[in-house]
């Protein structure tokens, strides 16, 4: 069985959402003693920032909207510096302290110079990189998932880890994400990319939407079905800011045939995950 705790993850989200739509911090007195942690994002669509504290607990956050990353390949190096460092001097004022250290992660099986090329943007942003985790895995530690697997469905790709026991026993991704999605919005509708993503985001038109990009998220359940071929796995949870559609969790149901759980805001579930390095017992919580 599942260890999640889907009481406790869902209030940390809320709260992390919380803070971050409001552009606050937890305040001193309620925090644990001890350094506080930080998660870098480098995602397709979006860069976020995350600060717990000993405890694991939200502190802070803030996102961008960014292009500068591409399916885990830096194609715009100052670019995506300047984003990071824009985060780091954003919460930085918010809490009234220096940020040294933090977390990043990876789509898994990039190549290792790829690897190095976002560790090198964080740590570009005066950040002293400590771990480089790959995202799917970031997910599940957050979510404290002991049996089951992670899908992390990204702007750019849709990545899984495989969990038995606590630990992550298989990782890998496939090309095929909201970036996707929005490529075939704007064929459908003969806009441009940039329109495509704003009517994507829109949540007054996700009933029209939706359908349009229903193939798309078909394939992606293909992907997730084939990397669980020889696993004996009964629950998918699914992340990643191209999974908010309400309907996503069907289509994967019914074409993967396991109980799909959606935690809630999924576009912050890895980098949450991320700044939980050094994290003690299992799953990644203190």
């Amino acid at each position: 069985m599942a260890m999640y705790d889907a009481e406790t993850a869902d209030r940390t989200l809320e709260t992390f959402a919380r803070l971050i739509r409001d552009e606050v911090c937890t305040p001193v007195e309620e925090r644990a003693e001890g350094p506080l942690k930080v998660g870098v994002d480098l995602g397709t669509a979006n860069i976020v920032l995350a600060v717990v504290d000993a405890a694991n607990q939200p502190v802070t956050g803030a996102t961008y909207r960014s292009t500068v990353v591409r399916d885990g390949i830096v194609v715009d190096y100052m670019g995506a510096v300047n984003a990071v460092r824009h985060l780091k001097a954003t919460v930085e004022e918010r809490l009234g302290c220096t940020l040294t250290q933090a977390g990043t992660a990876i789509p898994p099986g990039i190549a290792t110079g790829n690897i190095k090329a976002i560790a090198n943007v964080v740590e570009a942003a005066d950040f002293d990189v400590v771990e480089v985790i790959d995202e799917p895995s970031a997910a599940t530690r957050l979510l404290g998932v002991r049996d089951g697997a992670v899908v992390d469905v990204g702007g750019g790709t849709t990545g899984i880890s495989v969990v038995k026991d606590g630990t992550v026993v298989f990782t890998d991704d496939e090309a095929t994400g909201g970036t996707h999605m929005s490529l075939v919005l704007a064929g459908a509708y003969g806009v441009t990319f940039e329109e495509a993503e704003v009517l994507k985001l829109d949540p007054a038109k996700a009933r029209d939407v939706f359908p349009v990009v229903r193939p798309v998220v078909e394939k992606m359940a293909a992907i997730v079905a084939r990397f669980l071929e020889g696993y004996d796995v009964d629950t998918v949870y699914v992340v990643g800011g191209a999974c908010t559609f309400d309907a996503f969790e069907g289509v994967f149901q019914k074409q993967i045939g396991r109980t799909i759980i959606k935690p809630p805001h999924p576009l912050l579930v890895t980098p949450l995950g991320i700044a939980l390095y050094g994290t003690p017992g299992e799953g990644g919580r203190s």
